[in-house]
C-alpha cells in the first residue's frame, strides 16, 4: 500500500511531534524508542527482477512486524495506565474532529480525556480540540499518510496521563494505509459520513473489516443527500459483521448519547 502511494519516501526528520506547552514533562513511560524508523518497505536482500529498467521487489517478510511489536508495547502501557484508547479513522472531511470536539465537551465532567492528532500539515484540528481543555499532542507527518506505533510511543513521552481515562487518537484522514497499522488501541473506530455514499464499506473493505465500531456521521444531512440508510447498513454488515454501528450527528447532537455511553462503558472496563 504505502510503497504505491509514495509515503515511503520520507525526508529525514519530516515527522514532527508538537506539544502546546513550553516546558518539558516528566513521564514514567519506559518504552525503548532508540531505534531508527526509516519507513522502508523494501528489503534489498529479497528477490529482484530487472526488466526495461524497471525494478520489481518481491517482499518475503512482513513489513509490519516491527510496528506490531511496538503496538504491543503501547497496548501494555495503556492497560497498565487504565486507559481506554480509540484509534479514529476516516477519509478527509468525514467529521472526525467535529465528533471528537463534541465528545470531549459532553464527557469532560465524566471521563478525563487526552488526544493525539495526526495530520500531514497544520495543527488546525489540534487547536480546535484544545478548546475543550483536554491535553492535545499534534503529530505532523509530512508525507506519511498514516500514524504508526512508534509515533504514538514518542508522543506518549510528552503527555501527562495520570488520571486520564480516555485517549483518542485522530489518525490521518485516509481509508487505505492506516488500516494496516496497529497503534496499540483498544477500539478501532471507522467513520464515514452520509455525504460519502452508501458503498464506502465496499470500496474500502480492509479498513472496515478491522473496525470495532463503525460511525455513520452527519446524519442530519441524510435526507438532503438522499442517503440510503438501509443499503448502508447492509453494506456495513456484509463487510464488518463484528462492528457496533452508531449513527449520529455531531452538529445536531442526534445519536451522541448512545456514542458517549458506549465510549464511557468501554473505558470503565479497566
Amino acid at each position: 500500500m504505502c510503497q504505491d502511494c509514495g509515503c515511503g519516501d520520507i525526508p529525514e526528520g519530516m515527522v514532527q511531534i508538537h506539544t502546546h506547552h513550553d516546558h518539558a514533562h516528566g513521564h514514567d513511560h519506559n518504552h525503548d524508542h532508540g531505534h531508527s524508523h526509516n519507513h522502508d518497505h523494501f528489503h534489498p536482500h529479497d528477490h529482484l527482477s530487472l526488466e526495461n529498467n524497471r525494478r520489481t521487489i518481491a517482499v518475503t517478510q512482513s513489513v509490519l512486524s516491527q510496528n506490531d511489536r511496538l503496538a504491543e508495547r503501547n497496548r501494555g502501557y495503556f492497560m497498565a495506565k487504565g486507559l481506554g484508547v480509540l484509534n479514529m479513522l476516516s477519509s478527509p472531511g468525514a467529521g472526525k474532529t467535529a465528533l471528537l470536539e463534541r465528545t470531549l465537551t459532553e464527557l469532560q465532567d465524566r471521563l478525563p480525556a487526552a488526544v493525539i492528532v495526526g495530520d500531514l500539515a497544520t495543527d488546525n484540528d489540534a487547536a480546535r480540540l484544545r478548546r475543550s481543555g483536554a491535553e492535545v499532542i499534534q503529530i505532523t507527518t509530512g508525507s506519511v499518510c498514516h500514524l504508526e506505533a512508534d509515533m504514538i510511543a514518542q508522543a506518549l513521552q510528552q503527555m501527562h496521563l495520570d488520571g486520564v481515562k480516555l485517549l483518542a487518537i485522530e489518525n490521518v484522514g485516509n481509508l487505505v494505509c492506516p488500516a494496516a497499522y496497529d497503534l496499540g488501541e483498544k477500539l478501532r473506530v471507522v467513520i464515514f459520513s452520509v455525504t460519502e455514499g452508501e458503498d464506502k464499506p465496499l470500496k474500502y473493505p480492509v479498513m472496515f473489516k478491522t473496525a470495532d465500531i463503525v460511525v455513520i456521521s452527519k446524519i442530519d444531512l441524510a435526507e438532503i443527500v438522499e442517503f440510503n440508510r438501509d443499503l448502508a447498513l447492509q453494506n456495513i454488515r456484509q463487510i464488518a459483521p463484528q462492528a457496533k454501528i452508531i449513527e449520529l450527528s455531531a452538529k445536531s447532537g442526534e445519536g451522541m448519547p448512545a456514542w458517549c455511553n458506549l465510549i464511557e462503558s468501554c473505558c470503565q472496563v479497566y
